[in-house]
């Protein structure tokens, strides 16, 4: 038998966490994220102002299973003290883009002469604002900051066209470290 895992996340002040069955959430100055870990093989404890993930096989496998975990986990409690952020920049050249935020939906009407507007949707517990070229997503879900950013830098791929010259789009210019 291999040895015991266990990893230790401290929550810090004005963030707290409750943990359901496989349930984890984690609440703070900055917003709340919910998170399921239905691993079998690692259990999660919160104790004292900390959160333990430990597994009782250290197998490979679970060890990366448990760095996970812990990734996500500590990426959801700096989230909630400092929400995540991604910058775009939108690049015109060809023909005046414009892009725009409605509801849970963004826009982008223009788009090398198109007639018809590209639409995609937003995933929740994220908020995107557009001033002038810039586009700043902001999220304590790290996830969903991300999924949101790469959508919208996916709703202005190019194809049939040389990418040298058709420089237009939305570009991911800045992530969260």
């Amino acid at each position: 038998m291999k040895n015991e895992l266990k990893r230790e996340i401290v929550l810090g002040e004005k963030v707290s966490a409750e943990l359901k069955n496989t349930h984890l959430k984690i609440k703070g100055p900055k917003g709340e994220v919910e998170r399921n870990f239905p691993d079998p093989q690692v259990h999660i404890q919160i104790h004292d102002g900390k959160i333990v993930v430990s597994s009782t096989k250290g197998t490979k496998r679970i060890k990366m299973q448990l760095g996970s975990i812990v990734a996500h986990i500590k990426n959801t409690v700096k989230g909630v003290k400092e929400p995540h952020v991604y910058k775009l920049k939108i690049c015109s050249g060809h023909f005046p883009m414009n892009v725009a935020v409605s509801g849970s939906e963004i826009i982008i009407k223009n788009f090398f002469g198109e007639t018809v507007p590209r639409k995609a949707a937003l995933p929740k517990g994220v908020e995107v604002k557009i001033s002038g070229n810039d586009i700043t997503i902001t999220s304590p879900n790290l996830e969903a900051a991300g999924l949101a950013a790469s959508t919208i830098e996916n709703l202005c791929r190019i194809t049939n066209r040389d990418i040298r010259i058709f420089q237009d789009g939305c570009y991911i210019t800045q992530k969260p470290e």
